[in-house]
């Protein structure tokens, strides 16, 4: 299946779980370095609890599995998550239209400095780098990147 046959659409009460697990995977496949603040049962209790039913989050599908995740809160984008075989399938790109679609006067958002992959991914959507902190602040005490989109006039 293309990530092009893949639905993109706002989530649910019971894509809580399945959006969880995504991001869980994806996290353990890309930062296999970084310590997991939150364990498995706080993570998908947060995305049951606060992230989808306060945040706007969006799931990819394909076939009856969710495959992809995209959280915005206001202009920040909080998680932008898909499952480790669906990298490089372009699928990471329709989210960020998307993004870029809800939130047409900027987004913001912050990533962990060793994720080269995505910093790369963000810089090549037209992200710019605007502060780097030595990590006190986020519960991985990771050291971070904020990037900034705006539009151009």
């Amino acid at each position: 299946m293309s990530s092009d046959e893949v639905l993109l659409r706002r989530a649910g009460a019971a894509d809580a779980r399945p959006a969880a697990d995504v991001r869980l995977r994806s996290y353990a496949a890309a930062l296999p370095t970084v310590r997991c603040a939150h364990d498995e049962v706080d993570v998908r209790d947060w995305f049951v609890r606060v992230l989808v039913p306060q945040c706007k989050t969006w799931v990819a599908v394909a076939g009856h599995d969710v495959v992809g995740l995209l959280v915005l809160n206001g202009q920040e984008l909080k998680q932008l998550y898909l499952d480790p075989p669906w990298r490089g399938r372009r699928l990471g790109d329709r989210f960020m239209a998307l993004a870029k679609q809800q939130q047409p006067d900027g987004l913001s958002l912050w990533r962990f400095q060793v994720n080269g992959p995505a910093r790369r991914f963000y810089k090549r959507h037209g992200f710019v780098e605007v502060e780097r902190t030595d990590g006190q602040r986020n519960d991985e005490h990771e050291p971070d990147v904020r990037y900034v989109w705006r539009p151009r006039t």
